[in-house]
This record gives C-alpha cells, structure tokens and sequence, in this order.
C-alpha cells in the first residue's frame, strides 16, 4: 500500500502537469522558452519579498511572476532589443536580485535548496487541495481562451483583424502562466519548472496534427513523467523533482526516436 505521503507526492504532481505541459505548448509554439525561465527565475525574489513582507511565499511569487511577465510582455513591444536577448538578461537578472535579497534577509532562514528544486515528497493536505483547485480554475479559463490564444499565437495581426483582443487574451495567458508557476514551485522547484512546462509540450509535438491533440498529448506525458518520476526516486532514493524532470527528458528522447523511425517508414512506403 502506497504511503500517505507519497500519494499526496502523485497526485499534486499529476496537478500540476495536468495545467503546467498545456500551458508550456503556447511557449514551444511562440518560441519563447527563456519566458519561463524568466519568470520561474522571478519566483526567488517573490519567496524573499512574500515572506519579509508576511504575505507567504506562495503569494508572493504570484504576485512577483505577474508583475515580471506583464513587464516582459510591455518591453518585448517597446523596446529594440532581440526578443531572445532581453528574456536572457531579465531571467539571470531576477534570479541574481532574489539572491541578494535573501541575502539582506539575515532575520529568516530560508530553505533555498527546497524552493530551487522542489520537495514534492513534503506536501501537505492542504497543498493538494490548493494544487487541485488551482488546476480545475486554470484548465477552465485556458479552455475559454483556448481559440482566441491560439489564433493570436498563430498570427496576432489576422487575429486582429478576425476581432480577437489580443492584449487581453496574451494577460490572461500570462495570469495562468504566474498562477502554474506558484503552484509548481514546491513540485520541482524555482529551476525546474520550465522543464516541465517545455519537453512534455516538445515530446507532444512531433505526434500531434492539432493544437488540442498536441496539448492533450503534452498533458499525458507531464503525467507519465510525474508517475515514472517519483517511482525512480523511491527505489533508487534520488531527489524526487530532478527524477520528475528526467523521466520527461527520457520521454522526449523516446520520442525524438519513434518519430525517427515513423518518418523512415513514410519514406519507404512512398519510395
């Protein structure tokens, strides 16, 4: 019989791929992964001000990743800068101010290691309950923005021009985007949660012939890495988060692999 711990441990992490990898297909697709790193990076200043301010950590990096990506997204229109170049600096520079913050914070201990890579084995009733909750809201507001998102991502002008508010569907992305990414946080980690918002959506897309199919499959794989995941860490006794995260990069190399030798058979059925 599984312990009561690691059932929490499955299923806030299931949670978490079920909302993380659908949201992580709109990064792949917009190419922007240095995005998530951005703001998980931001994450780290949002523990430090959210507990010297008493607001908890969990709020405080809501609040923080918000206002980082609502940033991101107004720099990335205005200023001439390469996209890949201003996500690069932004995304150490957060990190590196979270750092020297916690540094100043010599009244508190902070445990930087947990919030780096996560301990999904320490969550708590009341954190699978908040994840779960969390996951049913976010599925539910990407599921009624899932058509306009999508056509702004494909092309923002012709999605203009269609009547779709682009502006107000890109906030939206980013509030679920803040929202995942607080909730993450103690599953894998500040470091670790781009991971599991990119290589499930990456694995996902050499399968998928449609956007939806590509966010379920995406889905499915977040789920399968969570599962296989915490089974290696409680037999080989490694770090649950780093094992969530290489469990989803072997599933993207297998793959890399089957769609290798799907396409090879396409060329000799037609050759």
């Amino acid at each position: 019989m599984l312990d009561d711990f690691f059932l929490r441990a499955m299923l806030a992490g299931i949670g978490v791929a079920l909302v993380a990898c659908p949201l992580g297909c709109f990064i792949v697709w917009r190419r922007m992964a240095y995005f998530g790193d951005t703001t998980a990076h931001a994450a780290l200043l949002g523990v430090a001000l959210g507990i010297a301010l008493g607001a908890g950590p969990t709020a405080g990096v809501f609040a923080v990743t918000l206002l980082v990506a609502l940033l991101l997204v107004g720099l990335l229109r205005a200023v001439r800068v390469a996209a890949d170049t201003l996500l690069g600096i932004l995304s150490h520079a957060a990190l590196s101010i979270g750092l020297v913050v916690i540094g100043f914070m010599t009244w508190v201990r902070i445990d930087l290691m947990g919030y780096l890579f996560g301990d999904v084995l320490a969550v708590g009733p009341a954190d699978v309950y908040t994840i779960g909750i969390g996951a049913v809201a976010v599925l539910a507001v990407l599921t009624a923005v899932w058509r306009p998102l999508v056509a702004a991502t494909v092309d923002r002008d012709l999605a203009r021009a269609e009547g779709v508010n682009v502006g107000f569907v890109e906030i939206v992305y980013v509030v679920l985007l803040a929202v995942v990414v607080a909730i993450a946080m103690k599953i894998v980690g500040i470091l670790l949660v781009t991971s599991l918002l990119i290589i499930p959506a990456a694995a996902s897309r050499a399968f998928a012939a449609t956007p939806e199919r590509m966010a379920v499959g995406a889905a499915a794989i977040g789920v399968l890495a969570v599962v296989a995941g915490l089974n290696a860490s409680w037999i080989a006794d490694t770090p649950a988060g780093p094992s969530i995260v290489t469990a989803a990069f072997a599933l993207f190399l297998i793959s890399l692999v089957a769609a290798g030798l799907r396409d090879g058979l396409r060329r000799r059925a037609a050759g």
